[in-house]
Protein backbone atom coordinates (compact mmCIF):
# COMPACT_ATOMS: atom_id res chain seq x y z
CA UNK A 1 0.00 0.00 0.00
CA UNK A 2 1.24 3.52 -1.01
CA UNK A 3 2.23 6.15 2.12
CA UNK A 4 -0.44 8.20 0.56
CA UNK A 5 -3.05 4.96 1.01
CA UNK A 6 -1.61 4.43 4.54
CA UNK A 7 -1.89 8.59 5.90
CA UNK A 8 -5.46 7.95 4.80
CA UNK A 9 -6.07 5.16 6.54
CA UNK A 10 -4.29 6.69 9.67
CA UNK A 11 -6.54 9.81 9.26
CA UNK A 12 -9.56 7.84 8.47
CA UNK A 13 -9.50 6.08 11.83
CA UNK A 14 -8.86 9.46 13.53
CA UNK A 15 -12.01 10.95 12.25
CA UNK A 16 -13.36 7.84 13.10
CA UNK A 17 -12.83 8.07 16.31
CA UNK A 18 -13.68 11.66 16.61
CA UNK A 19 -17.14 11.17 14.26
CA UNK A 20 -17.95 7.81 15.38
CA UNK A 21 -21.95 7.73 14.26
CA UNK A 22 -21.29 9.03 10.85
CA UNK A 23 -18.06 7.08 9.97
CA UNK A 24 -19.79 4.25 11.43
CA UNK A 25 -23.04 4.72 9.52
CA UNK A 26 -20.37 5.73 6.53
CA UNK A 27 -18.54 2.12 6.39
CA UNK A 28 -21.53 0.53 6.89
CA UNK A 29 -22.42 1.59 3.72
CA UNK A 30 -19.26 1.06 1.96
CA UNK A 31 -19.62 -2.63 3.03
CA UNK A 32 -23.22 -2.90 2.47
CA UNK A 33 -22.61 -0.87 -1.20
CA UNK A 34 -19.31 -3.05 -2.56
CA UNK A 35 -20.61 -6.84 -0.95
CA UNK A 36 -21.58 -9.32 -3.61
CA UNK A 37 -25.16 -8.92 -4.93
CA UNK A 38 -26.43 -9.29 -7.99
CA UNK A 39 -23.26 -7.36 -9.15
CA UNK A 40 -20.36 -8.68 -8.25
CA UNK A 41 -17.64 -6.92 -6.33
CA UNK A 42 -15.36 -6.89 -8.70
CA UNK A 43 -18.30 -5.00 -10.79
CA UNK A 44 -18.56 -2.63 -8.31
CA UNK A 45 -15.33 -1.90 -7.99
CA UNK A 46 -15.01 -1.48 -11.44
CA UNK A 47 -18.21 1.18 -11.15
CA UNK A 48 -16.66 2.64 -8.09
CA UNK A 49 -13.07 3.14 -10.01
CA UNK A 50 -15.04 5.26 -12.88
CA UNK A 51 -16.64 7.31 -10.66
CA UNK A 52 -13.74 7.89 -8.78
CA UNK A 53 -11.73 9.17 -12.16
CA UNK A 54 -14.85 11.32 -13.06
CA UNK A 55 -14.75 13.36 -9.88
CA UNK A 56 -11.27 13.02 -9.66
CA UNK A 57 -10.51 11.87 -6.17
CA UNK A 58 -7.09 11.07 -6.42
CA UNK A 59 -7.71 8.54 -2.85
CA UNK A 60 -10.98 7.48 -4.55
CA UNK A 61 -8.80 6.15 -7.79
CA UNK A 62 -5.70 4.87 -5.68
CA UNK A 63 -8.59 3.14 -3.11
CA UNK A 64 -10.37 1.51 -5.61
CA UNK A 65 -8.24 0.82 -7.83
CA UNK A 66 -6.52 -1.52 -5.18
CA UNK A 67 -10.09 -2.86 -4.27
CA UNK A 68 -10.52 -3.75 -7.64
CA UNK A 69 -7.59 -5.58 -8.04
CA UNK A 70 -8.33 -7.80 -4.95
CA UNK A 71 -11.70 -8.43 -6.47
CA UNK A 72 -9.69 -10.21 -9.33
CA UNK A 73 -9.84 -7.37 -11.95
CA UNK A 74 -6.68 -7.10 -14.14
CA UNK A 75 -5.59 -3.64 -16.07
CA UNK A 76 -7.26 -4.00 -19.49
CA UNK A 77 -10.90 -4.18 -17.19
CA UNK A 78 -9.49 -1.23 -15.49
CA UNK A 79 -8.60 0.73 -17.78
CA UNK A 80 -11.81 -0.06 -19.82
CA UNK A 81 -14.00 1.23 -16.51
CA UNK A 82 -11.86 4.32 -16.64
CA UNK A 83 -12.32 4.67 -20.81
CA UNK A 84 -16.03 4.83 -19.87
CA UNK A 85 -15.78 7.12 -17.36
CA UNK A 86 -13.40 9.29 -19.43
CA UNK A 87 -16.23 9.26 -21.91
CA UNK A 88 -19.48 9.83 -19.37
CA UNK A 89 -16.83 13.00 -18.09
CA UNK A 90 -16.89 14.69 -21.47
CA UNK A 91 -20.61 13.48 -22.19
CA UNK A 92 -21.79 16.19 -19.75
CA UNK A 93 -20.06 18.70 -21.05
CA UNK A 94 -20.77 17.88 -24.30
CA UNK A 95 -24.99 17.93 -23.44
CA UNK A 96 -24.49 21.33 -21.17
CA UNK A 97 -22.95 23.16 -24.18
CA UNK A 98 -25.96 21.93 -26.43
CA UNK A 99 -28.60 22.89 -23.98
CA UNK A 100 -27.94 25.27 -21.63
CA UNK A 101 -25.02 27.37 -23.02
CA UNK A 102 -26.34 27.49 -26.59
CA UNK A 103 -29.80 28.73 -24.60
CA UNK A 104 -28.02 31.05 -22.87
CA UNK A 105 -26.01 32.48 -25.80
CA UNK A 106 -29.56 32.42 -27.76
CA UNK A 107 -31.14 34.17 -24.60
CA UNK A 108 -28.67 36.82 -24.29
CA UNK A 109 -28.66 37.66 -28.19
CA UNK A 110 -24.51 36.88 -28.52
CA UNK A 111 -23.98 36.99 -32.21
Amino acid sequence: MSEELNKLGAQMQKIGKELPSVMGAFMKLDQECVKDGVLSNKIKELIAVGIAVAVKCNYCIRFHVAEAVKAGANRAEILEAAGVSIFMGGGPAVTFSAIVLLDELDKLEVK
